[in-house]
C-alpha cells in the first residue's frame, strides 16, 4: 500500500493516453547521391549511430551501464557528462501535460541542457515504437513516460536501463522495479470536466452522463484501446454500473449508451477541442482538466472539474530510461531531477500526485499550497491487479468498437 491524496492505496499498473504517432523527416538521401557522384566516401551519422564521445565521465566511467549516480562518478561527474551531451530526447510529453512544461524549462535553465520533445501527444506505444525502430540512432527517445503496464512490458523486453535515482529508496516497493527498469512517478484520478459557459448544468456523476441535455458532449481523452486516460474513464464507468474490477464490460456497454441516445462525442478531446467548444464534456485524469481551468481562465472559459463520486479510479505513470539512449547522461541526469523535491513539487503543481509526496510530507519538502490545492476526491480509490487490466484491455479490444460504432 501506499499513499496518494492522503489515502492508503495499491499499485495500479496500467497504460496511459493513445493518438497515431507523429512522424520526423530528415534524409541525407540527395546530399548522399551528390557526393557519391564526386567519387567521395562519406560516414553519415544522423540516422546513424548514437554518439559516443559524451558516453563517459573524465575518469573513464560508462555512463551507459551506470546504475545509479555512484556508477557514474557521483553527481556532479553526471552533471558534466550530461552538459557534454547537451542535449536529451523525450517523447510523448506535451507542455500542458502534469506541467510538463515548467519541468523542461526547470531541468534546461538549471542545466543548460536542451529538451527536444518529439510527438507531444503521442502514446506509450508510440514510444516503445520509436525505442526499437530508432535503435542506434541518435535521434531515439533517452527517456520514456509510460503507462505503467507498458513499463513493465518494455522492460521484460529489456528495451529500459536498470537505473536507480538517489530517492530510489523512498519510492514505495509496489511502485518501482527492484533492478530500477522503471519506477512510477506520479498519478490522478479520472475526472470529468466541463465548460460551464457551454454547458448550463454540468454533470457530476457517470450517471448524469446520460441526462438528455448532454447530447453529442461528451467525450474521452483518445480511443479507449490504447489510451490509458480513456481506458480509465470506461473502468470508471464500470465501477459506476455495477462491474468490477474482474468485469469492465459495465462500462462499454455505459459508453455504448451514451453512443446510442447521441451523448457520446467521437472527437479525442484536446486543449484545442476543449477551447473550440467541439468538446464541452471531458472525461480525463482530474490534474489535466484542473490545468484546462487555469489555462482557458484568461479567455474567460469557466471549466469546471470534478471526480465523479460513483466512479472513483485513480493510476499512476512509470518513468524509464532507453537502454540504447543516444544520451545515456542526460537521461539519468532527467530522472534525478524529476525525483528531487524540485521536480516532484513540479508535478504537484501540475494538479498530479507525485510519487514521492509521501515522503516529501514527512520530510517537510512539499509544496504546501500546491497540495491544498488539489481536486477533492471523495469515496476510496481502487486499482486493478495486472491481472485483471489485462482481462479488462482484452474485452475492450474485442467490445469497444462495437459498442460506439455507428
Amino acid at each position: 500500500m501506499t499513499e496518494l491524496y492522503g489515502q492508503q492505496l495499491s499499485i495500479q499498473l496500467w497504460p496511459r493516453l493513445a493518438f497515431p504517432p507523429g512522424v520526423r523527416v530528415t534524409s541525407p538521401a540527395r546530399a548522399a547521391a551528390i557526393v557519391g557522384a564526386l567519387g567521395i566516401t562519406l560516414t553519415l551519422t544522423a540516422c546513424g549511430a548514437a554518439p559516443t564521445k559524451a558516453s563517459t565521465t573524465a575518469d573513464g566511467k560508462n555512463i551507459a551501464t551506470a546504475a545509479s549516480a555512484a556508477d557514474a562518478g557521483g553527481m556532479d561527474a553526471l552533471v558534466a557528462a550530461a552538459k557534454k551531451e547537451g542535449t536529451l530526447n523525450a517523447i510523448a510529453i506535451p507542455r500542458d501535460w502534469a506541467n510538463y512544461g515548467a519541468i523542461i524549462d526547470g531541468f534546461t535553465a538549471k542545466y543548460g541542457i536542451k529538451v527536444n520533445v518529439e510527438n507531444p501527444d503521442g502514446s506509450s506505444q508510440d514510444e516503445i515504437n520509436a525505442v526499437k525502430s530508432r535503435k542506434g540512432q541518435d535521434r531515439a527517445p533517452d527517456v520514456l513516460d509510460l503507462g505503467a503496464s507498458f513499463a513493465q512490458a518494455a522492460a521484460a523486453q529489456v528495451l529500459t536501463a536498470p537505473y536507480k535515482v538517489t530517492a530510489f529508496d523512498k519510492i514505495p516497493e509496489t511502485q518501482r522495479d527492484a533492478q530500477g527498469r522503471w519506477f512510477n512517478d506520479y498519478g490522478g484520478y479520472v475526472s470529468i470536466g466541463c465548460d460551464a459557459g457551454r454547458v448550463k448544468t454540468c454533470p457530476k456523476t457517470f450517471a448524469d452522463l446520460l441526462k438528455p441535455e448532454y447530447k453529442g458532449k461528451v467525450a474521452l481523452n483518445g480511443n479507449p484501446t490504447k489510451s490509458g486516460s480513456a481506458f480509465g474513464g470506461v473502468y470508471a464507468a464500470a465501477l459506476a454500473n455495477g462491474g468490477s474490477f474482474d468485469d469492465i464490460q459495465p462500462g462499454i456497454d455505459f459508453f455504448g449508451k451514451l453512443k446510442k441516445n447521441g451523448n457520446y462525442n467521437p472527437v479525442e478531446s484536446t486543449p484545442a477541442t476543449v477551447e473550440k467548444g467541439e468538446t464541452p464534456i471531458s472525461i480525463d485524469w482530474d490534474y489535466l482538466n484542473s490545468g484546462y481551468a487555469e489555462q482557458f481562465k484568461a479567455k474567460g472559459i469557466d471549466w469546471r472539474t470534478v471526480v465523479p463520486s460513483d466512479g472513483v479510479y485513480a493510476q499512476y505513470y512509470s518513468q524509464a530510461i532507453n537502454k540504447d539512449a543516444p544520451h545515456p547522461a542526460a537521461a539519468r541526469l532527467w530522472q534525478e531531477y524529476l525525483y528531487s523535491a524540485e521536480g516532484q513539487n513540479l508535478w504537484l503543481k501540475g494538479h498530479a500526485r507525485p510519487v514521492l509526496m509521501p515522503a516529501m510530507t514527512a520530510d517537510g519538502t512539499v509544496d504546501k499550497a500546491a497540495a491544498a490545492a488539489l481536486p477533492v476526491v471523495e469515496g476510496t480509490p481502487k486499482f486493478p491487479t495486472e491481472q485483471q487490466t489485462a482481462k479488462a484491455k482484452e474485452t475492450l479490444s474485442q467490445g469497444w468498437a462495437a459498442a460506439v460504432s455507428g
